[in-house]
């Protein structure tokens, strides 16, 4: 659902463009729905489709060329680990398979408790930190050894359990 409240926020970012390019807007109207609503779906690429005045499919287009929009809804924290090249070569499909085992889902799956979605990602741009995560599209983690992984996972756990 896309409120009224929502389509302000659309209109302050259309107004940065030329109103011949308010298309242009399009990422930020993603990721605005995406704050809100945790991911986008079908319905609200339409409505950006119609602010905007341009295609449905070419919204949906930008929706599924950037892993950093959720296309169904994800746990609190999604844990996008890097198995490119570079990070598989110092361990990234284990980091991705440790983490499997450790909260009993399969890549693209979430928590029964709503609260972890693992992913694979590709190249986060960190290959000499590999292998590398990033958790809720905005903080990487380095290095990302079993010991590393069960300390994030525990450390994000913890804080769920003091809110």
């Amino acid at each position: 659902m896309i409120t009224e409240a929502t389509k302000a926020r659309f209109a302050r970012e259309v107004a940065k463009y030329p109103a011949e390019q308010k298309q242009s807007a399009v990422m930020a109207c993603l990721s605005i729905v995406q704050q809100e609503q945790g991911w986008v779906s079908q319905e609200s690429e339409a409505v950006i489709a119609e602010y905007l005045e341009m295609p449905e499919i070419a919204v949906h287009e930008v929706t599924t060329f950037y892993n950093m929009y959720n296309q169904h809804p994800v746990g609190k924290y999604k844990l996008s680990v890097c198995t490119n090249l570079p990070c598989q070569l110092r361990r990234g499909r284990e980091a991705l398979k440790h983490l499997e085992d450790k909260l009993g889902i399969k890549m693209g799956d979430t928590t029964a408790d709503g609260v972890f979605t693992i992913e694979q990602s590709e190249c986060l741009g960190a290959c000499a930190d590999a292998p590398v995560l990033l958790v809720n599209d905005r903080h990487m983690c380095s290095f990302m050894d079993n010991e590393k992984l069960d300390q994030l996972m525990t450390g994000l756990r913890a804080a769920e359990d003091t809110k």
